[in-house]
């Protein structure tokens, strides 16, 4: 902001120095409105400053200060006194002060009481009355750092650590104390607060007593806006106020805030200013007085005089002020005793309401590694010179660590020190720095470096009842609040903290703007290495933290983090417990582990869970369990190991190992067995953390997982014998479920996967039933055969008779539950084994049964029965009924022998017995599997009774032969001692310390379980038994059962063979169901053909995992029984292969249904036993509805043709197909099921074989919907219609005039396959495509686009393309009119006009956008006649049509005037050779306008056709002419037909010579291209060239054809080669001038973004100045180069334009500014260089004078360099006086410089005198330099 006088100190001339006092004040003024668009430059010039500061530093400091009483020293804090006024600059506003930086780096605060009278009457209110009063503002409201105040020193204190404070008031009644109400003037500049808001204006307080002042509101309102704090002034705001007028001897005084006027006013002596009223602020026209070392003496106002330390100097002149010199000086402080006023010179001072420089906070903190020493000042301390070329301080106690330590040796000039900048004062544009160690390494230095979540130590410095107060450096302090002390609450913080106490605390929040730092001492958070949950963003789901609880209410608790992030614990979350009260379970300030559930940042919401998955950790002191995941997922079957976390009354509570425990699932009781006495035992046994393995997950609703035990169930869903949904059962299905409910009328069955059914009472048990409670229990596991299925009420009714579920096999099956039974118990065994401690667990695994025990006697009881005790059976109830005490008379206390029959640990008893016989000891007998033996029943419970064989073993034999033999009446029931037949399977007592063995007599054949040494607990064997027959024998016997696809039979009771469907017909009847042929009971003779492995998991899938026997493959089909046996059967996998091998593809095949698996979508059958097959699903029929449910088509056991189409990949089934061998040929009609619906474009259909095609939107319906997708969903079946199958591409229609060609169905919507199905006129229907530049493009068909030019779009002009897009989005279905069609380049052109189609136009009437045809339909008349003359005369001249061109330019029609309507109108030059004119005919007998389009600009449109010979022949006519239309066209055909053989071949001949002429003109190198195809060959022959495509770009603008304009350019960027850089900006230049001249502001700013990323940025910045500055956009351009200014801050070419554009505008002073801005960002080395040009562009555009100044200080500074006097030369022959050039010559000639230098200044001014001057001045020149020569030689010599 430098004013005139300093820009020109001397004017050019030094004696003018007067003309200085009178500046311009207009231009003065003009730029002080940009005070602050300046921006605030962070660094400081080191410029010329530096040498002449150098010298200053050298000089004596002695002389200097004898010399002058005044000591020019910077102001230290002992100088200040209280009255003491000063000029301040805000630094910091809190709440209760402001922090003010005063000069030298001093500071002092402004408490919130001394801001004016006004505001501290209103605080005063507020605290009396208790409430907030609207109109008091904060002072964060009304003031902000960086603004300037006049201050005065209230008192100056000094505090418990010696550090003194400087205390300040800014109300006006003390600040202008020395001011009397009569010595105010206008033009005097003062300080004012705001007293009252009034209607017209605002009473301001100036604290002048008698005097009132008055603001009037348009003096304000320029203040206001530029403040941008709200619409009005606030009470107790401080203003600088200029006085404007004075009435009633100062009594009333009128002011003005007008920042021109404020930063204009200057303090003269025309206002009487006095020393005692002298104010801080007041900017004076200062004279030099006399240069010191420390500063400069300056007098002002006449007769005052003061002082200008070195800090106030400007930078910019540093040293070259010179005694006398005027300059504008800004008074800083007025010492009211000593009346010494202090001034700066600094340029932010000099225009009042103006504000320094600022630091970037990037820099505040730094270290500087090395900052060169530029003076040393005793009392004051050190200056620096940094890094970057600013200057800094250090006081005298920062520049060592203490005095003893200081060495004022190291700081001579020029010295290297690191140092670190702490501070910045304002008021000095200057650094503070610190060259102390323990400052430069702090790891904190200001608010701003703590984080939240630091670890930091600092030291106690006060206890206070809130909490601790902590220091952590110098400048931060803390809070720790009392909660935060401890862990827990103290209540006595003084017994563990004493104040000097060193502490290692973590910052829970940071405030720097506040200075706000709370920190903890909670040992827990402190030490914590979980992460810092500092917001609510990183709050992610399933975080793990600590956190501090806040609050324990009855809802739960909230739980506060870092930066006072907080949430909410619900109660559900508290613990795995549940807890009624949380307040008394936790405490306030408590710390806690919490997981995160969900956070919503947005709303600040945070819900938590103290339930973790991890371990709980110490400080939880709760019992934390895993938390539930919505997302696990369990598939049901799935197989988990899970882990036992607590027990409940109706199950277990346990998560799921895999999933780490996150997923907790339920094991209901009556789930962990299939046996019930087991269920619960094995409940009693498990305790927390056990871990179940191998447990199915049963559901998995998404809250709760049940899972399952009970192995029949496991194993009926791992072998697949489930069903899945409803659909799949099917009668006669034996399934494997559990009772759900017992009810008086049946039995509710459940299944796996959700299925239940009824057993009634009356298939509840084979006998009789009365009650159903005695038959079943809730969770029994039954295996259940379905009878009837109701499909519409979705109802089974099942059968739970035993005879009808079981396998007719009881031994088998009783054995294999008591192997099941005894299994488990096992498992219960081992489980209380590994309880580690001895317990009563341990003595129950010690006892078996079979094992004698030394008792004693207990008790008797009246029953007969006894109680026994003993060593081995402590805690145990030891009893042996009446019966097994052998009718012995015991007596208490009487030793005895006793055998445990058995061990019950639910109710921890022992049975035992006495019996002699079976204490006797027996030889060993060698027992055989199977044989039987007559045993005595001795123990019966639950699932089994115990029996002592003949040889004194014990045995275990099952009460149940099946899951549902629950019943038996008392008569049934077994009785201890009765005697019974056995069977032994087991014949080794094992673990179970019994053998196994089954009731009743042996039978012959049956599979007997092996049980195999070597195995642990899973698998047993059945062997497989040997049977007599062989291949080909013929049995009899009796159908047993009858499944779908095979019969079973009992052969003479013994074996069971197997029939299948195929073995049964020889011709079997396609529809048939074999199998059912037969009935159960029935005698059949059949011929054993072969024999198979199979496996029995049917009947019982638990206990048989790989239970296998050999079974007769037999067969009743007369052709095999008579004939001979022609397929042998041995079904081994290893063969077959061999057998799908004698299967040819192609081949029709009959098979069996055996069910439809839903899962893999794909129909099971069988062909032969041992022959199995599949049949996809999209090949089970050509009809839709049987592929929508093929389960109800296809029943189990129907036989069905297929065809073979090959082996599937485990080659282990056949491929079959229902439909016959699909061919997918063009033309053929297949199904399809549709697996992807893309939006716009159309299905992608799965087709037969594995097959995809793709079916487009047209192809869909044979009329188009406008959401054409909307009907079609994925797995939808749907017929399709093979178009073209090439490449392996398959295209489909769905069109039902495709399917069934037949059925004559209305088509709507043609098939369009080629441009040839278009006829032009016709309307067509189609979507929309997309929206380009250049049209919209509109799908006809999958493969053929039409356009529509914008002008065919709607009848309406639109600016903004936006808007097409809002109403023509992709994919809508519109109606068009083809206009016309270019068969070779396959173009159609459409238009969707209303008069075109009949439709309503698509743009609506409403959006009142204005029309093309306004002022069409008054001319319509007049012209009707021409018109009908036109039409005659066409017809009679088909080749040429010359009347055209005339009758065209009167079809004018008048566009709505619009901003991008260029208004031109361009017809075409009239050619005189003929062939010319016939061409431009031709081509505009295409270009006739229709009256939707822009009538008036005639040049061609659209793309045009290439010269079609056909266009020739008829030309294309009007479309408001169609009702003559048709009869031209019949009159011309006829005349076509009319020629003889002779005319066409003149008329080919004619043609011939045509086409010649027209190529001949385009080969004319000198033809001027004159359309768009012109212009389109002259691109493609040179691509390169920007100049023909900017033609090409403006020809379109001449027919103000934008987009095509548009379109040119981008083809344009695409076309020319990467490496023509500067082509390519052309056109992006051609480019954002189009967007500037016809686009909108968005639309310039998106291609001026694409350029700088295509371009080198600095280039199209500048080019789009141009375009800003040219089409006079000023503001704009502005603004572009201020951000230009900060991307290319070391850019000269930037600074250089920027100056010119502002000195073309006339901007001369922002132009010095911005020389200072340039010097500040630009290198030293450039310094000259720029100055000089700035200079050059002052002389051409600018002030003169200035220029001449400029160039003067440069040569100052630097004489020698010559290129700088050769420019002022030029510029000054060109611009100034003679007398001025002769100067500059004389001052030149008289350097010292290299003679070669020397000869050439000496021949300009030579040459100068020569031109101008007379021969006398020429003479004066020539003896110049023969003295000069003659110095030189005489130096030499000496």
């Amino acid at each position: 902001m430098a004013s005139m006088e300093e820009n020109f100190p001397r004017g050019g001339i030094q004696k003018k120095s007067t003309e200085g006092k009178n500046p311009n004040p207009k231009l003065e003024r003009d730029n002080l409105f940009d005070i602050h668009h300046e921006e605030q430059s962070q660094k400081r010039k080191r410029s010329q400053r530096d040498q002449g500061k150098q010298k200053k530093f050298k000089a004596d400091k002695m002389t200097a200060a004898k010399d002058n009483v005044v000591n020019i020293e910077p102001l230290t804090i002992e100088a200040l006194c209280e009255g003491m006024l000063f000029l301040g600059c805000i630094k910091e506003v809190s709440d209760y002060e402001l922090v003010i930086s005063l000069p030298n780096g001093l500071s002092g605060f402004v408490p919130v009481t001394q801001i004016s009278d006004a505001y501290s009457k209103m605080l005063s209110k507020q605290v009396a009355e208790g409430e907030l009063l609207e109109d008091l503002n904060s002072l964060l409201d009304m003031y902000s750092p960086g603004t300037l105040v006049r201050c005065i020193v209230t008192s100056v204190e000094r505090s418990a650590d010696g550090r003194r404070s400087i205390k300040l008031s800014i109300d006006p009644k003390k600040v202008n104390k020395g001011l009397t109400a009569s010595a105010l003037a206008s033009g005097m500049l003062l300080s004012g607060f705001v007293s009252s808001v009034e209607d017209h204006g605002y009473l301001i307080d100036i604290g002048v007593s008698g005097s009132h002042a008055f603001l009037p509101r348009q003096k304000a309102q320029n203040y206001i806006k530029a403040v941008k704090r709200g619409s009005d002034l606030k009470i107790g705001q401080n203003l600088n106020c200029v006085i404007v007028e004075v009435k009633n001897e100062g009594r009333v005084v009128c002011l003005s805030i007008d920042r021109s006027e404020v930063a204009a006013s200057l303090a003269t002596e025309r206002q009487n200013w006095t020393l005692s009223n002298l104010l801080p602020g007041l900017v004076v026209k200062a004279r030099v007085q006399k240069v010191a070392p420390l500063g400069i003496k300056v007098s002002f106002l006449s007769s005052f005089t003061g002082i200008v330390d070195f800090m106030h100097m400007d930078p910019e002149k540093s040293m070259n002020y010179s005694p006398d010199q005027v300059v504008k000086a800004c008074i800083l402080s007025v010492h009211p005793t000593s009346k010494v006023v202090r001034l700066t010179l600094r340029q932010a001072f000099l225009h009042p309401g103006g504000s320094p420089n600022q630091l970037s906070n990037d820099r505040m903190g730094a270290v500087v590694e090395e900052s060169t020493v530029k003076a040393f000042y005793k009392q004051f301390g050190a200056v620096f010179e940094l890094d970057d070329g600013t200057l800094a301080f250090a006081r005298l106690k920062h520049l060592s660590k203490n005095r003893k330590s200081f060495k004022p040796g190291a700081f001579k000039t020029g010295c290297k020190h690191k140092c670190r900048i702490i501070d910045y004062s304002l008021m000095d544009e200057m650094c503070i720095v610190s060259l102390k160690y323990q400052i430069i390494e702090a790891r904190f230095l200001q608010y701003q470096d703590i984080h939240t979540g630091d670890v930091v130590q600092g030291k106690v410095f006060a206890l206070k009842p809130i909490g601790m107060q902590v220091k952590v450096t110098d400048g931060i302090k803390g809070l720790v609040p009392s909660m935060h002390l401890a862990d827990v609450i103290l209540k006595q913080p003084e017994k563990k903290y004493n104040i000097g106490d060193e502490v290692r605390c973590r910052v829970l929040e940071c405030n720097p703007a506040g200075k706000k730092l709370i920190l903890t001492l909670k040992k827990s958070l402190v030490q914590s290495r979980l992460p810092v949950l500092s917001n609510y963003e990183d709050a992610k789901p399933g975080l793990v933290t600590h956190g501090f609880v806040v609050c324990a209410r009855e809802f739960g608790c909230i739980v506060k983090f870092y930066n006072d992030v907080k949430g909410l614990v619900p109660k559900n979350e508290l613990s795995s417990e549940p807890i009624s009260c949380p307040d008394k379970v936790f405490h306030e300030g408590q710390v806690v582990k919490v997981m995160v559930l969900k956070c919503e940042p947005q709303q600040e919401r945070l819900l938590l869970s103290f339930r973790l998955s991890s371990k709980p950790a110490p400080e939880d002191k709760k019992e934390c369990t895993p938390k539930k995941k919505q997302e696990v997922k369990y598939q049901i079957g799935q197989m988990v190991d899970v882990k036992v976390l607590k027990k409940k009354d109706n199950g277990l509570e346990v998560s799921v190992l895999e999933d780490e425990g996150n997923a907790i699932a339920s094991i209901p009781t009556v789930h962990l067995s299939d046996f019930v006495a087991n269920c619960k035992l094995l409940w009693h046994c498990l305790q927390e953390g056990d871990v179940l393995p191998r447990v199915m997950c049963l559901s998995d609703k998404g809250e709760h997982i049940i899972l399952s035990r009970k192995s029949a169930v496991i194993s009926a869903v791992q072998e697949d014998q489930v069903v899945r949904s409803f659909s799949e059962i099917q009668p006669g299905m034996l399934l494997t479920g559990y009772v759900r409910n017992v009810m008086p009328f049946g039995v509710f069955v459940e299944f796996p996967f959700g299925v239940t059914g009824l057993a009634p009472k009356v298939s509840m048990s084979d006998k009789f039933v009365t009650d159903t409670k005695d038959h079943f229990v809730v969770g029994q596991t039954v295996i259940a055969k379905v009878m009837s299925i109701d499909e519409e009420k979705q109802r089974v009714l099942l059968n739970l008779k035993v005879s009808e579920c079981s396998s007719g096999d009881s031994a088998a099956e009783s054995f294999a539950l008591l192997n099941q039974y005894f299994k488990e118990m096992k498992e219960i065994r081992n489980l209380l084994r590994r309880r580690g401690e001895p317990s009563m667990a341990q003595s129950l695994c010690k006892l078996m049964p079979g094992k004698e025990l030394q008792l004693v006697v207990q008790d008797m009881k009246e029953d007969g029965s006894a109680l026994f005790s003993g060593s081995c059976v402590t805690g145990l109830t030891v009893t042996a009924t009446r019966h097994h005490l052998g009718d012995k008379n015991m007596v208490p206390g009487e030793k005895t022998k006793a055998l445990v029959l058995h061990v019950d640990a639910l109710t921890s008893k022992v049975y035992v017995s006495l019996r002699e016989e079976l204490l006797k000891q027996r030889a060993k007998q060698r027992l055989t599997e199977n044989s039987q033996h007559s045993a005595i029943v001795q123990h019966i419970e639950e699932e089994f009774a115990i029996v002592s064989l003949e040889t004194g073993q014990l045995a275990a034999i099952p009460i149940a032969s099946h899951f549902n033999d629950t019943f038996r009446f008392d008569s049934e029931k077994l009785k201890v001692g009765q005697t019974i037949s056995a069977t032994l399977k087991v014949v080794k007592v094992n673990e179970h310390g019994v053998l196994l063995a089954i009731q009743g007599p042996a039978k012959k054949n049956v599979f007997v379980r092996v049980r195999n040494e070597s195995e642990t607990a899973l698998e047993e064997m059945l062997a497989a038994v040997k049977h007599s027959l062989s291949l080909g024998d013929i049995v009899t016997g009796t159908v047993k059962s009858i499944k779908p696809t095979h019969v079973t039979v009992a052969i003479d009771d013994k074996l069971t063979g197997s029939i299948h469907a195929s073995r049964i017909l020889d011709e079997v009847p396609i529809g048939s169901f074999p199998t059912y042929t037969l009935k159960a009971g029935q005698k059949v003779t059949a011929r054993v053909i072969g024999g198979r492995d199979v496996n029995t998991h049917r009947y019982l899938p638990i206990t048989h995992p790989h239970f296998t026997r050999s079974i007769p493959e037999l067969s009743i089909r007369p052709s095999e029984i008579e004939g001979k046996v022609t397929a042998m059967l041995d079904l081994k996998e290893d063969n077959a292969l061999k057998k799908l091998g004698l299967y040819n593809i192609g081949q029709t095949v009959t098979c069996f249904v055996k069910k439809y698996n839903i899962l893999k979508n794909w129909l099971e059958v069988e062909v032969a036993p041992d022959v199995r097959g599949r049949v996809p699903h999209l090949l089970l029929s050509l009809n839709t509805k049987v592929l929508k449910h093929p389960e109800k088509s296809f029943k189990n056991g129907q036989a069905i043709s297929a065809t073979v189409t090959g082996t599937d990949v485990t080659e282990t089934n056949l491929c079959l197909s229902l439909t016959g061998i699909q061919s997918l040929e063009q033309g053929t009609v297949t199904v399809g099921m549709v697996t992807k619906v893309t939006p716009h474009i159309g299905l992608t259909i799965a087709l037969p074989g594995g097959k995809t095609g793709k079916v487009s939107i047209f192809h869909l319906n044979d009329t188009y919907m406008e959401n054409p997708l909307g009907d079609f969903k994925v797995g939808k079946i749907v017929r399709c219609y093979i178009l073209s199958n090439e490449n392996g591409k398959i295209q489909l229609s769905l069109r039902q005039s495709r399917l069934n060609p037949k059925s004559n169905s209305k088509v709507d919507d043609v098939e369009i396959t080629c441009v040839k199905d278009v006829k032009k006129g016709q309307l067509v229907r189609g979507y929309i495509k997309s929206i380009a530049p250049s049209g919209v493009f509109f799908g006809l068909s999958t493969s053929l686009l039409g356009r529509i030019l914008f002008q065919n779009v709607s009848p309406y002009f639109v600016q903004k393309h936006s808007l097409y897009e809002k109403y023509l989005p992709e994919g809508k279905l519109l109606t068009a009119k083809v206009l016309g069609i270019n068969g070779k380049e396959k173009h159609i052109e459409l238009s969707l006009l209303p008069q075109d189609t009949g439709m309503p136009s698509v743009l609506p009437e409403s959006l009142g956008l204005p029309r093309y045809d306004a002022e069409e339909e008054k001319r319509e008349a007049d012209h009707q006649e021409k018109r009908e003359e036109l039409k005659l005369k066409t017809k009679r001249r088909r080749g040429n049509s010359e009347s055209e061109q005339e009758a065209k330019p009167k079809k004018r029609k008048i566009c709505p005037a619009d901003e991008n309507d260029s208004g031109i109108e361009v017809y075409y030059r009239e050619e005189e050779e003929d062939d010319q004119e016939e061409e431009a005919a031709r081509k505009k007998s295409k270009q006739i306008k229709k009256p939707g389009e822009a009538p008036r600009l005639q040049v061609s449109t659209g793309f045009t056709w290439d010269e079609d010979m056909n266009a020739v022949d008829i030309p294309v006519l009007n479309q408001k002419e169609e009702s003559s239309e048709s009869e031209e066209e019949e009159d011309l055909q006829s005349k076509l037909k009319k020629q003889t053989k002779k005319e066409k071949e003149l008329e080919k001949q004619r043609k011939e010579k045509e086409l010649c002429k027209l190529e001949a003109a385009l080969m004319d190198p000198s033809r001027q291209p004159q359309s768009a195809d012109d212009f389109d060959r002259l691109v493609l022959s040179s691509p390169d060239s920007s100049i023909l495509w900017l033609q090409y770009m403006a020809f379109h603008l001449q027919a103000t054809e934008i987009e095509k304009a548009r379109a040119v350019a981008e083809r344009a960027l695409k076309t020319i080669c990467f490496r023509e850089e500067q082509e390519k900006l052309n056109v992006w230049v051609a480019l954002l001038n189009l967007e500037n001249m016809y686009g909108t502001e968005e639309t310039l700013m998106k291609v001026f973004e694409r350029a700088v990323q295509y371009n080198e940025p600095l280039k199209v910045f500048q080019h789009l100045c141009d375009i800003y500055a040219n089409s006079e956009k000023y503001k704009q351009a502005e603004e572009l180069y201020h951000t230009m200014l900060k991307r290319f801050r070391q850019e000269k070419s930037v600074w250089l334009k920027y100056a010119s554009f502002l000195l073309k505008q006339g901007q001369t002073e922002a132009t010095h500014r911005l020389l200072e801005r340039a010097l500040k960002a630009l290198p030293t080395k450039e310094h000259v260089d720029v100055i000089s040009r700035f200079a050059q562009l002052e002389f051409r555009f600018g002030d003169p004078e200035h220029a001449k100044a400029l160039f003067e200080s440069t040569l100052n500074s630097y004489p020698k360099r010559t290129d700088i006097w050769s420019i002022y030369m030029d510029i000054m022959i060109k611009h100034g006086s003679q007398k001025e050039v002769r100067d500059i010559f004389e001052r030149v000639i008289h350097l010292s410089l290299a003679p070669k230098k020397m000869k050439f200044f000496f021949k300009r001014y030579l040459d100068y005198e020569k031109k101008f001057g007379t021969p006398e001045s020429v003479l004066a020149v020539k003896r110049a330099a023969l003295e000069y020569v003659e110095t030189k030689s005489s130096l030499a010599d000496t």
